[in-house]
């Protein structure tokens, strides 16, 4: 127990010079203080190569190397910028900005505030307080690019669905028919045959004139293989059925927003496709892809989300403890004099979160034993959620384990209780 503070005074003596970085869109500031707290040196630097040349100039002028090199400050783990930075064994510090805000409370109460100030106080935070910050993960350049290409597929599929959502809206307002007749199908609204048929019919007086040839002809272009006569047919009476119309100028103008409301929802289903191609070509390719697809629950897709935010670096979380609050499925004790509680946790990798739902959600069908401990936790009293997100915390520490040790998952080692109780 007494050899950590002498590693951790050791490190410190190692490092004399603290860099922070007050980045902007086109130019940035720079600070460096030495352990004492002086300025030594600050530099206006543009957002280019020349800057970034300057800055690496700037850092080996004051003791910069290879081996040694100093750490940075900065508001944010993305960019150009940070990317020259992270090259070599560079620790850099993402703090964030509401962080940065309280400490320059502490070095001025008349709340100036001045983008060379930024960088002074940024750099301040890695003298004083280093321990208590986390420095970008070191993550191999595969896990980046699959991080990028996961979180772009799923910011795609939420654009899709917002799209979706408007056309529903706008459809319900004087073309019922079309929601009724795509009914039948999964995800109605995103298929090609609806933007087939929406196009060849953009408002319901011109949808209820359509002939079975061309309802048929409409569907072969989306696709489709099987079925089509009947479909066609069974379309048909739906848009010839009895439906109340918008007077026929106001009809044609919102055919018109349809219109143009499908070919942003057509480009939204497209672009959704192509990144899933993506994740499903590089996400295999990944040393931990073995482990993670092991867990039930866990496809390609879902499985890529989960390893674009905790990354590949098996260091950044001390213990399983530290992955569950990150991901924000581990509780909160509130404690204070007499009063005690425990809540959910608000403060967690959203994204991360946002994919556990999901791989618990899955897990109950994939897994026995997840099913078992999804039940028993709700025969005590826990609602869907709750339940769930016990799940999902337990199933992210067995994750941790098997990512460390890089071991398949095991249903018997899993949930050996669970099962037997099941049995």
């Amino acid at each position: 127990m007494r050899s950590q503070p002498a590693q951790k005074s050791l490190y410190r003596e190692e490092v004399l010079i603290y860099c922070g970085i007050d980045w902007a869109e086109r130019t940035h500031d720079v600070a460096l203080v030495d352990e004492t707290g002086t300025l030594v040196a600050k530099r206006h630097i543009t957002d280019d190569a020349t800057g970034y040349e300057l800055l690496l100039e700037l850092l080996a002028e004051h003791g910069d190397t290879e081996e040694a090199p100093i750490p940075v400050a900065i508001e944010t783990s993305r960019g150009l910028l940070v990317a020259v930075l992270r090259t070599g064994k560079r620790k850099v510090y993402a703090i964030n900005p509401l962080a940065a805000a309280r400490y320059r409370d502490r070095h001025s109460v008349s709340r100036k505030k001045s983008d060379p100030g930024d960088a002074l106080v940024l750099a301040n935070i890695l003298r004083t307080d280093m321990h208590a910050h986390r420095p970008l993960p070191d993550d191999s350049d595969l896990g980046r690019a699959i991080a990028v290409l996961a979180r772009a597929q799923q910011d795609s599929l939420w654009n899709r669905q917002q799209l979706a959502n408007q056309l529903r809206s706008l459809l319900r307002e004087y073309y019922p028919a079309a929601l009724d007749a795509f009914t039948p199908w999964i995800n109605g609204l995103c298929r090609p045959e609806a933007h087939e048929l929406l196009k060849a019919a953009p408002t319901p007086t011109q949808a209820a004139r359509l002939t079975r040839p061309q309802l048929q002809a409409a569907l072969k272009r989306a696709g489709r293989k099987r079925g089509i006569s009947a479909e066609a047919d069974r379309i048909r009476a739906v848009f010839r059925a009895e439906w109340a119309h918008q007077p026929p100028l106001v009809e044609d103008a919102l055919g018109k927003q349809m219109l143009a409301l499908l070919v942003q929802l057509e480009a939204a289903c497209t672009a959704a496709d192509q990144l899933a191609e993506a994740v499903e070509e590089a996400f295999p390719q990944h040393p931990d892809a073995e482990v993670i697809l092991s867990f039930p629950g866990l496809g390609v897709q879902l499985g890529a989300r989960i390893l674009a935010e905790i990354g590949d670096d098996h260091t950044r979380f001390a213990d399983a403890r530290g992955l569950k609050a990150y991901a924000g499925s581990s509780p909160v004790t509130r404690a204070s004099g007499k009063k005690s509680s425990i809540t959910r946790r608000w403060v967690k990798n959203d994204r991360l979160n946002h994919a556990g739902y999901l791989w618990a959600f899955a897990s109950l069908r994939a897994s026995a034993g997840a099913n078992a401990h999804y039940r028993r936790r709700r025969e005590h009293g826990d609602w869907h959620a709750a339940a769930q997100r016990n799940l999902f915390n337990r199933m992210i520490g067995q994750l941790y384990h098997c990512l460390q040790h890089h071991k398949l998952f095991d249903e018997h080692t899993a949930y050996p209780t669970e099962l037997a109780a099941a049995a």
